[in-house]
């Protein structure tokens, strides 16, 4: 067994992109744990899929600190492990983060950034623990099985689903968030831009044609922007069928993060949404696509202060 105090750093290589160095990366980072007399021990990930492998592998050891220096989908692959653990297992186990993804929407929620490597140490080193959120998407697959998958940022639901999955895949052609996110926005206009969809939330109904739905624990990429993951509840944004000038107008307030200043946008707060979709409607959770559209009603909701993670001081 491990010293107490130790860390498992699971370190999650961002790839692709013209600037991207993870090797120095790396050595930074090193030089920055050890000037700081961090005790820890590094294992790395061979693909995105390994994660949860690696997290199991540092509990199994004795490991109750664990550091994903990665991004949202590694952050996501090891809380859907510890979502697994009994709750008294769970209770023993801190989470942290040292942003190195593509996409790094909960790190920055907190105020971690990618830029500011050694604040970040700094910050982790203090240990301040809050216990946050987790949402939950329950679905059916085409096979009928039951499945679930947790959540600490986001599930988007339409348009911006494909938008999230596009920009993950630009961000390894341009490093510039902003390039990256208008290209894709740009490559979004041929393709379509609505789906029928309907929902139950709180006591109203919807059903009609909508352009996407971000069911947010947190800021959802900027989607729903006062969302956040300590109040027991979900935002939800839903944003319905523009023409096109109204759609650009969206982007650029998505790209601002003022979306809900948007004409079109409706604002929830709940802590349950049942859904129902038409086929090959896009979903991502935590900016990564879920394989194949959920068959059926479907439900998001959240569970309360179920992870320990470390927050800045």
């Amino acid at each position: 067994m491990v010293e107490e105090g130790r860390w498992g750093v699971i370190y999650c290589p961002k790839g692709g992109g013209v600037l991207a160095n993870p090797v120095k990366r790396w050595e930074q980072t090193e030089r920055c744990l050890q000037a700081h007399n961090i005790q820890y021990d590094m294992v790395q990930s061979e693909n995105p899929r390994s994660v949860d492998r690696l997290v199991r592998k540092l509990i199994s050891n004795g490991y109750k600190t664990i550091i994903i220096y990665g991004g949202d989908s590694a952050l996501n692959d090891a809380v859907n492990y510890l979502m697994q653990l009994e709750p008294e297992e769970r209770e023993r186990i801190t989470l942290g983060v040292i942003p190195n993804g593509v996409l790094n929407d909960f790190a920055h929620f907190w105020g971690f950034d990618e830029s500011h490597l050694e604040q970040t140490i700094v910050w982790l080193k203090q240990k301040r623990v809050r216990r946050v959120d987790v949402g939950c998407i329950r679905y059916e697959n085409k096979k009928n099985e039951r499945c679930r998958r947790y959540f600490l940022n986001c599930v988007n639901i339409g348009m911006v689903a494909n938008i999230i999955s596009l920009r993950r895949r630009m961000r390894h052609l341009f490093v510039s968030r902003t390039i990256s996110f208008i290209l894709s926005c740009f490559l979004l206009l041929f393709q379509r831009m609505d789906y029928l969809m309907s929902l139950k939330i709180n006591t109203d109904s919807i059903r009609q044609r909508l352009m996407t739905i971000c069911v947010g624990n947190a800021q959802g990429y900027g989607q729903t922007p006062n969302a956040v993951p300590y109040n027991g509840l979900l935002d939800v944004s839903i944003v319905s069928q523009p023409n096109m000038l109204q759609a650009m107008e969206g982007m650029y307030l998505l790209l601002r993060e003022k979306i809900l200043n948007h004409r079109n946008v409706q604002a929830y707060r709940t802590n349950e949404i049942n859904v129902q979709i038409a086929q090959h409607t896009p979903v991502s959770v935590d900016g990564r696509l879920i394989n194949g559209t959920p068959i059926g009603t479907f439900t998001i909701d959240v569970e309360k202060e179920v992870i320990n993670f470390i927050i800045p001081s």
